[in-house]
This record gives structure tokens, sequence and C-alpha cells, in this order.
């Protein structure tokens, strides 16, 4: 299937990760409503998380998660398609109360047996999304302890002969891009990141940890002769979060502050488009066209003002 050409001259893509709710799946008309709610918002690109799902960082049994299976999968990219967005499909692993980075094995048969099952998930959604047109797909997320491993050379060339489009992966933050060996088999260099920005009336404290940050991915990106993405940016809308950007809903209460994310997020988005990154996807949205909203504390940007921000050029 031909994918048109992501880039458009003089505009930054700009974009956000969206998380299919249980209560709005794709297919479904809150779906469809909350991808053209969206398109209103100014987004030119989405980001369809499917998760894999492990029991623990240590156990090999990988397997393709109950978030959007196949078949959800392929309704969301026809879905979000039809409502004129570019789709990247950007699979995560789950590790529960954990996250992807601690993935790591001390047993070679335990590396062979997790990279078998990562491998097979993984080319079920690279199929998917190749068969249902999508046009970006990644082949991880921020899993740092196993990207040193031989085996991403032999994934990557499968997903590559299962996937038209452009290939990457979404490293945890630049410092993982920079230890990275296997840029030259993909087609752009992207980031996760979160950085601690300061004081939350400190917007020079902000913008020096995300020129740092811009600096160093558009450093590797150069030397590949790759794009540079920023695959996740967010910050929830809660007071204080810029001293622990990453920090969820669960892991402190706080009053909602919708004008610190919004005024981060837009920061982010001037700094990206002054270090050339091509496309810029906000963590997150939901299918639930009533996600979020202006007392929500978490990092759903949308119903609050920083949903314009996709509008961003």
């Amino acid at each position: 299937m031909s994918v048109p050409l992501l880039a458009r001259p003089g505009a930054m893509l700009t974009g956000a990760n969206l998380i299919e709710d249980p209560a709005a799946p794709f297919g479904s008309s809150k779906a469809r409503e909350s991808l053209a709610q969206l398109v209103r918002a100014g987004a030119i690109m989405v980001a369809l998380v499917p998760f894999f799902w492990q029991a623990h960082p240590s156990d090999p049994d990988l397997v393709g998660g109950s978030a959007l299976p196949q078949d959800r999968l392929r309704r969301g990219i026809s879905d979000a398609l039809r409502a004129g967005l570019q789709v990247m499909v950007k699979p995560h692993v789950w590790v529960p109360d954990r996250w992807a980075g601690v993935v790591s094995f001390t047993d070679e048969a335990d590396w062979a047996q997790w990279f078998r099952a990562y491998e097979k998930a993984l080319l079920e959604c690279a199929e998917t999304a190749g068969q249902a047109g999508a046009h970006a797909f990644s082949v991880g997320t921020e899993l740092e302890r196993t990207t040193r491993r031989p085996e991403w050379n032999g994934v990557i060339d499968r997903v590559r002969k299962a996937f038209p489009g452009r290939l990457t992966y979404v490293a945890h933050n630049a410092a993982e891009a920079e230890r990275i060996g296997f840029w030259d088999l993909l087609d752009v260099v992207s980031i996760s990141t979160y950085p601690v920005l300061g004081a939350a009336n400190d917007p020079k404290s902000w913008r020096m940890a995300m020129d740092r940050e811009l600096r160093a991915l558009r450093r590797v990106a150069v030397r590949h002769d790759k794009s540079a993405w920023l695959g996740e940016i967010g910050l929830r809308s809660a007071r204080g979060a810029t001293l622990k950007p990453w920090e969820s809903a669960e892991e402190r209460d706080a009053p909602a502050d919708p004008t610190l994310q919004y005024d981060v997020l837009k920061m982010w988005l001037e700094a990206a488009q002054h270090h050339g990154i091509e496309a810029a996807f906000v963590w997150r949205w939901l299918t639930d066209p009533e996600g979020g909203g202006p007392e929500d504390t978490d990092f759903t940007i949308q119903n609050k003002p920083a949903q314009s921000l996709l509008a961003f050029r």
C-alpha cells in the first residue's frame, strides 16, 4: 500500500498519543467524535498505542495485551484516516507498577525467549498497521535496557518487510538515543522526554532543560542523517508539575493547574520548531470525547486550554 509523504514544508507535524478508553472503543461513535475533536483542535497526526504485557521486568513471557488488540487497532487506524489524520502506531510494553525501561534479563535463554515473544507481538501490529494504511510505525518505546542487544537488527529487518511506511524507535530521552546503535536501520530518530524543568515560576529554567534535550536529539539525528521526532512530551495540568514532569496523578495529589500545562507545552512546541524537529506528539488524548476537562489533573490535554496548541505551526 502506498503511504503519502508525512512532511509538510515549513510546518511542524503536531499530534497526540491516543489511548483507547474501554467506554469508547475504536469503531464507536464516541471514538469517532473524539478523533473529530482532535482534528478540530489542529492535530495533523495521531499515535495509536497498543500495549503488550508482561508480569514483571524479568518475565520473558510477554504477550499481546488486551489494550488495543488487532481488530480494534485496525478500526482505530481506519477511523483516524477517515478523520483526516496521519497515523503512527506506537506499541508500549506494560509492566505492572513499573515501566518498560526496567525490562531486562540475566540469562541468555530468557533474552532469546523475550525477543521471540516481542517480535511476534510486534509483527502482528506491524502487519495490521501496514494493511490498514498507517504512515509510521515504532519498533519500540523506552525499552532502554534492551537496546544494546544484537537481536534488534533482525527484529527491525522483519518489521521493515511487514510495514511499508516510516520506521522509528522512541528512546527514553536523548541520553538513550545517543547510546542506540541501530538508528541507521530506521527512518526517524524519536524520543520521549520528561526532564526536570524547575520551578513553576521559572520559564527560563524550563527552556534550558528543553534546549538540552532537543540539541542532543538533533545531534543524533544529524549524525545518522535522519529526521527527529518528539514521540512524547507532556505535563500534568497540576500545580507543581514542572518539578517532576513524569509524575502521574496517582503518585501525587495536587490542585488543577491547566494554565501551567498550557505554558509548558507551548514552550516545548516553540523550542521543537526552533531546533528543526519534524513532528511532536503530546501525551495524551482519549477516545472518550468527554476526557480531561478543567478539573482533571492528569496528562490529558482534552477539553483544556492546552488542546489548542495542536494548531501550532
